[in-house]
């Protein structure tokens, strides 16, 4: 099993560290684990792995490096991430945003107390229930093919009159690959809480088709 893990962008997500705290899990799972800070590795081509993990925020893509990533996505490669590394990226390709299946818009109330609900019976959540976090909340735009796993709800605010409810979690299929994405993790601290952390492991492994 291989994987790559590609990372950069804007540096407030600190990809290198959030990214350091699965390549010894990604290792321990059987993986050869290969990163990569630059984008042309997409271009160059990734069909050869079995899982892509991508923490980029912001950022551009070319067309060569969209069609070497959608390929191998829809040839069987995994794709998952978090945060804003993989729903705040590439905001000018909207074929990527397809691909991943939603899109980060706003944190309203930036840092908040909100709630993480478990909705679904799969085997990235199996035995979670839902938790409590201290974070960014990410009010996504998300494709309604997406299987959701977990929600988060807005409270009223604002212009808002009513509570409204997004994904927090999801998984969805693109051709033949697995796509995986967990929208909390804004910095490492996050990844740190357990059932964060739970949660990305296990849909790192579901994306490779490892669980």
């Amino acid at each position: 099993m291989k994987a790559l893990v590609v990372r950069g962008g804007w540096d407030g997500h600190r990809p290198v560290e959030a990214t350091e705290r699965f390549i010894p899990f990604l290792r321990d799972a059987g993986f050869a684990v290969d990163v990569s800070g630059s984008l042309e590795v997409y271009a160059a081509g990734v069909a050869g792995y079995d899982l892509v993990v991508q923490c980029w925020s912001d950022g551009v893509l070319t067309a060569e490096q969209f069609a070497g990533l959608e390929s191998a996505v829809r040839g069987g490669t995994g794709f998952a991430g978090w945060h804003g590394g993989i729903v705040d990226s590439f905001r000018g390709t909207r074929e990527y945003m397809w691909l991943v299946g939603g899109q980060f818009v706003a944190h309203p109330g930036d840092f908040a107390d909100h709630r993480v609900e478990v909705v679904a019976d799969h085997p990235v959540v199996a035995g979670l229930d839902g938790f409590a976090l201290r974070t960014e909340q990410y009010w996504v735009l998300a494709d309604g093919l997406n299987d959701v796993l977990a929600t988060t709800t807005f409270q009223p605010a604002g212009a808002w009159d009513r509570p409204v409810t997004v994904p927090a979690v999801w998984t969805r299929r693109w051709g033949a690959g697995r796509v995986f994405v967990c929208t909390p993790g804004h910095a490492p601290e996050d990844l740190d809480v357990p059932q964060v952390r739970t949660i990305v492991e296990r849909g790192l492994l579901w994306a490779a088709r490892r669980g």
